[in-house]
């Protein structure tokens, strides 16, 4: 496994990081779960990145690693790097589900217990919520790490604006933002442009995820939309309209240079991710190990050549 240096802190990811946002719920295979689990941290994936909502059951996730973690991984906890979230809807009422003060200690708690940790590597605001004033949560932030819930703090899918300004409040507290995370892939170069370089002047590293476009950027709808696919399903967060013929397209085209480079679009897709110097980690999902270590490969790839990188630019934009 590589690794790289997290903005302007002492701390160190691997560039390919496991998050537990699908495939680790209650409604999922535990022994799946916990096989993928040991197989990344075998990997040298140190790094596992968790939200108080993720499931589904909202929570479950979290569950499901703090078993793991008890039952298998407990003398390793000083070897992991663990981060957690709140700030998506997670509990009824009306404190259940936004940025403030009360719902991020709160749920921070939770976290904990579900888990089992003493505290947090990284602990997150999930997300700017249009109501909350930055100045509430990001004092939310200082006091989890001051009171020892978490060593470090992040922002996750914080506009540009917004962005900035958490990034002053928490300088100022000297707790400085560690880690900034956003959806970040071939199909989806929003973050690269407004937020990529606003986190690398304030000096925080970036974690990105969806780096696969919710399977876009697999062969999976490489010739349709299979049965079982996500698209096909009528919940999630990758609808049926999102599969256009100008997507697979773009896919099938992408697929042959990776094809070309020997390796599967999937691998391909995780590799130009990381070819921004400013990305500290990608954060992969997996539904089984077969797939995580296929994943995990993609650091093996041999390096772009500019011409590789000019044609993929030329396809994506």
């Amino acid at each position: 496994m590589e690794y790289r240096r997290c903005g302007n802190s002492g701390i160190e990811l691997p560039v390919i990081s496991l998050g537990l946002w699908h495939n680790f719920g209650s409604v999922d295979d535990f022994g799946t779960a916990r096989d993928m689990l040991l197989t990344a941290f075998d990997s040298g994936v140190c790094h596992f990145d968790l939200a108080n909502n993720y499931g589904p059951e909202p929570g479950s996730a979290e569950l499901t690693f703090g078993k793991v973690l008890r039952d298998d991984l407990a003398a390793h906890r000083d070897e992991m790097f663990i981060s957690s979230k709140a700030g998506h809807d997670m509990w009824l009422g009306v404190y259940g589900g936004n940025s403030s003060r009360k719902n991020l200690i709160a749920s921070c708690d939770a976290s904990l217990r579900r888990t089992g940790l003493d505290y947090f590597d990284v602990f997150y605001s999930h997300r700017y919520d249009g109501v909350t004033p930055v100045e509430e949560t990001m004092q939310a932030l200082v006091d989890i790490v001051r009171s020892g819930r978490a060593l470090y703090a992040g922002i996750s899918k914080y506009p540009p604006e917004q962005q900035e300004k958490a990034y002053r409040l928490l300088a100022e507290a000297k707790v400085p933002c560690l880690v900034s995370q956003y959806r970040y892939s071939m199909f989806d170069t929003v973050a690269a442009k407004d937020n990529f370089g606003l986190a690398a002047d304030s000096g925080s590293g970036i974690t990105v995820f969806s780096p696969l476009a919710q399977g876009l950027l697999t062969d999976k709808y490489l010739h349709g939309i299979p049965a079982d696919s996500r698209a096909a399903k009528s919940t999630g967060f990758l609808q049926l309209s999102q599969v256009t013929d100008e997507k697979i397209e773009k896919a099938r085209r992408l697929n042959d240079i990776a094809a070309s480079r020997g390796q599967s679009l999937a691998q391909m897709a995780l590799a130009w991710i990381l070819t921004d110097p400013r990305v500290t980690s990608v954060i992969i999902g997996a539904s089984s190990v077969r797939q995580l270590t296929a994943n995990l490969r993609s650091i093996d790839s041999p390096g772009f050549s500019p011409e590789e990188l000019s044609l993929i630019q030329s396809i994506i934009d």
